[in-house]
């Protein structure tokens, strides 16, 4: 299966090098409108941001997401993420490729946050201990090299949950490392994080797409990849496991806050992952050809949506008043 959906992948991304050239009238104007825009210094055009939501395994998507923009120059000023988009967008912002970020989600397992195992979780259940999420740090800290927020090539945000008031911790300042380990703290597993008199977990609880975030870092027009789960269709297989009922309440968490959260994007991806369980990390191959797929299908609209956006910011160059560039005057 993983075979067939690699050559699924890359038949996609070579269709545009075989496909019969578009000549039209738009084609041609989306064209030269897209190059003027890639030419523009950033103080000349919209800064464009983009989003990364929670979603555990399924969130795994927007490294195929990620593929697709680079490999077609769509630019990327700023990231914000949450959860598992927290641990994507931070090895993003840090300048590590794609092809990495690629490998390092086809290796997942929650393993690589602690030391969790069925017999493990039980005795520690019993204890009335909660899992450290430590091993996170530490591995995101190794593979971006101990970089603080300000020293990121890309502007970077992510969010946690303070446990005690329910409030929303937006990290662009410190350690990267530390703030990505508390923003995919998973709540009921992994022990709280602190910082500065607080204790942190996963921000998926309060803020599943974290599009407040990435304008807080100056972007203008923001593109957002969304991992969310169909709730309704899945079904825990176990009531009674703990893991299952937790991923059920946050999915559903979740759900309720993207719909609001939605509105405030400007271009949305969604990538049909909603089928594949938080835990489900022998399916992370799966979930970034999904990703793939569906940035390639979305690449032209988005473009589109991105170019409308900047006429305001061409028009002094071409002596039109922005009203008329964005297509706001009378005839």
């Amino acid at each position: 299966m993983k075979f067939v959906g690699a050559l699924l992948v890359l038949r996609l991304l070579a269709a545009g090098a075989w496909a019969a050239p578009d000549y039209s009238p738009d084609a041609l104007l989306r064209a030269h409108l897209w190059r003027e825009f890639t030419a523009r210094p950033l103080s000349r055009r919209p800064h464009v941001g983009l989003v990364l939501s929670a979603g555990s395994t399924r969130a795994t998507a927007h490294v195929g997401v990620l593929q697709v923009l680079a490999q077609a120059g769509f630019p990327i000023d700023a990231v914000a993420g949450t959860s598992m988009g927290a641990v994507i967008g931070a090895m993003y912002a840090a300048g590590r490729p794609v092809k990495r970020l690629r490998d390092i989600a086809s290796r997942l397992s929650l393993r690589m946050g602690a030391n969790y195992n069925s017999f493990r979780l039980i005795s520690l259940m019993l204890a009335d201990k909660l899992l450290s999420s430590e091993k996170t740090e530490k591995f995101i800290s190794k593979e971006i090299g101990g970089l603080r927020f300000d020293q990121l090539p890309t502007p970077f945000a992510c969010v946690a949950m303070d446990i005690y008031t329910g409030e929303t911790v937006l990290f662009r300042d410190g350690d990267v490392a530390s703030a990505v380990r508390a923003s995919m703290n998973l709540p009921g597993v992994f022990a709280p994080v602190a910082y500065r008199q607080r204790y942190l977990v996963d921000g998926g609880v309060v803020d599943y797409i974290p599009i407040d975030a990435v304008k807080r870092l100056g972007a203008e027009w923001v593109l957002a990849s969304v991992t969310e789960n169909d709730y309704r269709s899945a079904r825990p297989e176990n009531v009674l496991s703990v893991l299952q009922t937790l991923e059920q309440v946050i999915d559903i968490r979740g759900a309720f806050l993207s719909r609001e959260q939605r509105k405030n994007a400007d271009f949305i991806i969604e990538p049909p992952v909603g089928y594949i369980g938080v835990y489900e990390t022998a399916r992370a191959s799966e979930a970034m050809d999904k990703g793939v797929i569906a940035a390639y299908e979305n690449l032209k609209p988005a473009t589109e949506s991105l170019l409308l956006a900047s006429l305001k910011a061409f028009a002094p160059d071409w002596g039109l008043e922005p009203a008329r560039a964005a297509g706001g005057a009378k005839p």
